[in-house]
């Protein structure tokens, strides 16, 4: 009779479904000249989502490709965040760039779709129906998918900040101004 912790370690540790989705976005194989001959690793970019709203990116290194599309996956799942998003899209035409890279998000009409195999894994993975994207410049995979990345999280750490200065009055301010200097003293 097989128990269950024999049975764990001859087919793995069991894996929960947490209910993302994850694409490979590239895969980057490296050579390196060491004396006694080359030494090969491969990088993979992964994305993960759960297409409501979160999404994650990572980047692996390993020296076979599905241990680095593993490690990929952990890091993007460790590296999510919210996308700031109204129904099926997302921000007013958003513009980020990422060293020479330029890209720009528009919201199109609805139902119109999105190209571009690079952003759409990104803007899918999130839950976004509704953009076209436009890329210039460098056409670099890996900083296609970190731009709008970027700037989905400055557009949530303004938008928070924008909410916070609009609620509080200036008499709370002051308020929270000497509070936090009585606990200081």
């Amino acid at each position: 009779m097989v128990t269950q912790q024999q049975s764990r370690r001859r087919n793995g540790p069991e894996e929960e479904d947490t209910g993302l989705t994850e694409r490979t976005v590239r895969i980057n194989r490296v050579s390196k000249v060491i004396k006694g001959g080359r030494h090969l690793s491969f990088s993979a970019m992964v994305v993960v989502g759960d297409g409501e709203g979160k999404v994650g990116i990572g980047m692996g290194k390993a020296d076979a490709v599905p241990d680095a599309i593993k490690k990929g996956s952990t890091y993007a799942q460790k590296a999510m965040i919210d996308v700031p998003m109204k129904g099926t899209q997302s921000l007013m035409r958003s513009l980020s760039n990422l060293g020479e890279q330029l890209s720009c998000l528009n919201p199109p009409l609805p139902d119109r779709g999105y190209s571009g195999e690079s952003v759409r894994a990104v803007v899918e993975l999130a839950g976004i129906k509704d953009i076209v994207p436009k890329v210039r410049r460098s056409t670099n995979p890996t900083n296609v998918v970190k731009a709008p990345f970027g700037r989905f999280t400055k557009a949530k750490r303004s938008r928070n900040r924008n909410c916070t200065k609009k609620s509080l009055s200036k008499n709370e301010l002051v308020v929270e101004q000497e509070e936090s200097s009585q606990i200081e003293d």
